[in-house]
């Protein structure tokens, strides 16, 4: 049986009496194998992932926010234009999130969870990780040294590693969800979103004490728009790499093991974690050359995250290809429509390319999206919600509309 790699580029199967397998017993083998469509719970009792998961987020919550309420004492307004700005942030990369995870989805609760660790649970372990090990660097090197190494020679390890034990226990909570290193890289991306706010509110907290507190809201203004800017390579891109690389180290049910590679991601991340924490020591002092190596590393960084996610989403792709397979066997969905589902960025350019009836064509596309989630919740079976979605891209393909949200349950 050919791997999602080699799936997500042979032509699309279209019946049993041609020689292919049959595309709908292949949709449910990869329905099986994807988890998607897979429902997560996460109150369970009898699993130890789930204790020490709330355990951790619980006391991270505790250890964390106290000081922020005794800040907004002193330094309410300040204090509240961090939040604000930093929540739009997280806002718009989770619509980011949700514009490029198009293929195989995962359950909405897994990012939620995933964003709490990162906030409560990995800042936790990770807080109390580094700072005795900091004390050790001054103590063994001196308090100069420390400061210019210190911090890349131990965030690197601590934080990735913290941040990377969150997706080990969303694993165990959702096994059948989390299946392919792509489920990974979105997961870790969101644990660092999470760890990379509560930080950059903390920053800024402190800053709005900088100068004897005589222009909170002005030192923090420049450091909320200094760390949103150099945020886009930090941590959201640091733990994707790493967790992507994590998945791929323990192999999953939908993604073949391969250690080479995901080790080489787990220490590149980890790599360029230190090399960031470590610019003031390798450059010393020099406005001018810091900014222009802060401008370099993350251009760097966001080649690398690039090439990650080229190398993780073919088996999205492929799955999103066997299951929409039978309903372009049975004419619901068009070969075009297919190949673009499955396709890339350039696929879809192409398919939208005709202005005569482009959104025309975009609601379709949506509207057989929508089948294939609907088919992926059913497990493939033809219940009342994918008759509904199938409707819909009937109705929609007349010229009657954009898609309409179904209004049927399902009995079974």
């Amino acid at each position: 049986m050919a791997t999602t790699e080699q799936v997500a580029d042979q032509p699309l199967p279209k019946d049993a009496a041609s020689g292919v397998e049959d595309p709908t017993v292949e949709r449910i083998r990869v329905l099986r194998e994807s988890g998607w469509g897979s429902r997560v719970r996460f109150y369970q009792p009898r699993n130890l992932a789930f204790w020490v998961f709330l355990t951790l987020v619980v006391a991270g919550a505790f250890v964390m926010l106290p000081p922020f309420a005794d800040a907004s004492v002193e330094y309410g307004t300040p204090l509240q234009l961090a939040i604000v700005a930093f929540v739009l942030y997280g806002a718009l990369f989770w619509w980011f999130t949700q514009r490029i995870d198009r293929y195989a989805r995962l359950p909405r609760i897994l990012p939620a969870l995933a964003f709490l660790w990162g906030g409560f649970g990995a800042t936790l372990m990770a807080s109390f990780a580094n700072t005795p090990i900091l004390s050790l660097w001054a103590k063994a090197f001196g308090v100069s040294w420390a400061g210019d190494w210190g911090a890349g020679l131990t965030a690197p390890f601590n934080e990735e590693v913290a941040k990377g034990i969150g997706l080990l226990l969303l694993i165990a909570l959702a096994s059948r969800a989390v299946a392919t290193a792509y489920d990974g890289f979105i997961l870790g991306a969101f644990i660092g979103l999470g760890f990379q706010i509560l930080e950059d509110i903390n920053y800024a907290v402190g800053a709005a004490g900088a100068g004897f507190g005589a222009d909170p809201a002005g030192y923090e203004i420049q450091v909320v728009q200094l760390r949103t800017i150099l945020g886009i390579g930090a941590h959201i891109l640091y733990s994707a790499i790493f967790c992507a690389g994590l998945v791929y180290l323990l192999g999953r049910p939908g993604q073949r093991r391969r250690v080479g590679a995901g080790l080489g991601l787990m220490l590149t991340a980890m790599v360029l974690h230190g090399i960031w924490d470590s610019l003031g020591g390798i450059l010393g002092p020099g406005i001018r050359l810091i900014v222009v190596a802060w401008a370099v590393v993350i251009a760097v960084k966001i080649v690398i995250v690039i090439r990650v996610f080229k190398m993780t989403v073919p088996a999205e792709r492929a799955y999103m290809r066997a299951v929409i397979a039978p309903e372009v066997a049975a004419g619901t969905v068009t070969e075009e429509e297919a190949a673009t589902l499955a396709g890339d960025r350039k696929a879809r350019k192409a398919y939208h390319q005709s202005r005569k009836d482009r959104h025309r064509r975009r609601d379709i596309l949506l509207a057989a999206h929508d089948l294939a989630n609907e088919l992926a919740a059913a497990n493939g079976e033809d219940t009342s919600r994918v008759r509904f979605a199938r409707q819909e891209l009937a109705r929609i393909r007349s010229g009657a509309g954009a898609p309409r949200r179904s209004a049927t349950t399902d009995s079974g």
